[in-house]
């Protein structure tokens, strides 16, 4: 399971002109699932991206305080292009993403598990094309992967 952890200002997702989904501060997480993934991936990066220090508490900077601290907002949107493989030829392969079913209800799983956090969990539509708005605040991006 791969996730691109972005701490933004805001963030929308829209599909077809149409937003969503929509957050003020808080995390974008972009999320990848890859073919072994299991719901013990999941659960694992859940918590990782709920408990992560992001954010800070004064003007110094430091990052001492998680999404969950600041009764953040979370924007999710399904991205299998996480698993794209560029290295050969100039079109990227996607072999090693999960298959699209597997895939849905894995990702599924993972909101839900975010939800259950009593944050602000918006989502993007699976398997559509999205229109992803980031204002990254910092910037602040991690890749976060974590494989079965």
């Amino acid at each position: 399971m791969r996730v691109l952890i972005q701490r933004v200002s805001s963030s929308q997702v829209a599909v077809d002109s149409e937003v969503i989904g929509s957050i003020g501060r808080g995390l974008n997480l972009l999320v990848g699932i890859g073919p072994a993934d299991t719901e013990a991936e999941l659960e694992w990066m859940a918590k990782k991206c709920l408990s992560l220090r992001l954010f800070p508490s004064d003007s110094k900077g430091r990052f001492d305080q998680s999404v969950a601290e600041i009764d953040g907002e979370l924007l999710v949107v399904s991205q299998f292009t996480l698993y794209g493989d560029s290295r050969k030829g100039r079109r990227p392969s996607f072999a090693n993403a999960a298959p699209p079913a597997t895939a849905k209800k894995l990702y599924e799983k993972f909101v839900l598990r975010l939800r259950q956090s009593g944050l602000k969990v918006e989502t993007g539509r699976f398997g559509a094309m999205m229109q992803v708005s980031i204002e990254n605040d910092g910037p602040v991006t991690l890749w976060l992967e974590k494989e079965s």
